[in-house]
């Protein structure tokens, strides 16, 4: 009866070791690649619309899709960043010099400040508009106002402090804050200069300037690619420029990788081949290389792609050089069936010890 007693306890202690075993031993970080369907949309149960795909030549995504909707947009951004001759701004200080008129002169030592409403006030004429003229444009208007009231009108006008046209930046610059725009056109480049250039961990080919609400993303390798420089975008008053980090621009691998860690997508450009090859290839023990995946989310569809490619076939390996990975992708290596199994055995030896050693008793 004793025995007996003994046997239904190890029964019992086995079919716990099954039921629950499992659910507290992590196994391959609980993935089920298995489980997915071949092809077509399901909807999770945490809500979440995925579409997979099998990888092949019709369902690749374009590559340089990012870049070539990333330079349209710049194209535009571009054109309206031509080089232009400063526009005095409010909050400016201008110098005017009447060589002729001392008296004059000796009134204005401390500069003419441009008002918010644009206008500065000087002698004779009182209110004059600057803001938003260039310097010969505003110097013509003063030229012709006095001469009603001064034989020799010629007023040698200059910014004598530059308050009123700003850009910001920051992130992953050295020096981030608020400057101001003189009387030279500040490029983006010359942006990024001012602002001590980027840090060890700022990402140069990450790079958002924000326009009246508008965003534009670009890089210094992206704009090259593009036919285009960023010594050909100049900063506006109101510009915000951040330079991103690294950290943000990589790619994720899971599974069974010859190593398992994040892989930055340098400014060429990053395929899943070489994801792969950074990762030390496929383990050959464990992967299951006809079930290689690539999840990519696409918030703004609401939706993620699964796409997954069969590394068996030789035929697969140049789609894998042409797929083009973006930030925040997910690469996830199937194991094997067996070694799925080997898992299970290995979390459930523990409990069988445990029945061989109560068994004794």
């Amino acid at each position: 009866m004793r025995q007996t007693t003994k046997l239904l306890s190890a029964a019992c202690l086995l079919a716990s070791s099954m039921l629950y075993g499992c659910a507290t031993t992590t196994i391959n970080s609980g993935l089920q690649a298995g489980q997915l369907p071949p092809s077509g949309s399901f909807t999770a149960e945490n809500g979440i619309n995925f579409n997979v795909l099998p990888l092949t030549l019709a369902t690749l995504p374009p590559k340089q899709i990012a870049r070539s909707q990333m330079s349209a947009n710049l194209s535009d951004l571009v054109r309206s960043s031509n080089r232009m001759n400063y526009r005095i701004a409010s909050s400016d200080v201008l110098s005017i010099i009447l060589v002729d008129y001392p008296d004059i002169n000796a009134a204005g030592a401390s500069g003419y400040p441009v008002d918010q409403q644009g206008f500065i006030q000087f002698p004779l004429i009182g209110r004059i508009q600057a803001g938003g003229l260039s310097v010969p444009q505003f110097t013509a208007n003063l030229s012709s106002r006095l001469q009603r009231y001064l034989k020799y009108a010629d007023p040698q006008v200059k910014v004598a402090e530059y308050r009123g046209n700003k850009f910001f930046i920051d992130g992953e610059v050295n020096k981030p804050g608020q400057f101001n725009i003189a009387d030279e056109p500040v490029s983006l480049y010359s942006a990024i200069s001012m602002a001590g250039g980027t840090t060890r961990e700022g990402n140069s080919n990450s790079i958002v300037l924000r326009r009246n609400g508008i965003d534009y993303r670009m890089g210094l390798q992206s704009l090259q690619q593009a036919g285009l420089s960023a010594n050909q975008i100049y900063v506006q008053d109101g510009d915000s420029i951040r330079v991103s980090s690294e950290d943000i621009n990589k790619v994720y691998v899971l599974g069974e990788f010859g190593k398992v860690a994040p892989v930055p997508i340098i400014d060429q450009g990053l395929s899943l081949a070489q994801v792969i090859g950074e990762s030390a290839g496929l383990n050959s023990n464990t992967a299951n290389a006809a079930k290689i995946y690539v999840v990519r989310d696409q918030p703004e569809y609401q939706r993620t792609n699964i796409y997954y490619v069969d590394m068996q076939a030789l035929t697969s390996f140049p789609l894998t050089s042409r797929f083009e990975m973006l930030p925040n992708d997910i690469v996830y290596v199937d194991p094997t069936g067996l070694t799925r199994w080997n898992r299970v055995i290995s979390a459930l030896l523990p409990s069988t010890s445990a029945i061989r050693s109560f068994s004794t008793l």
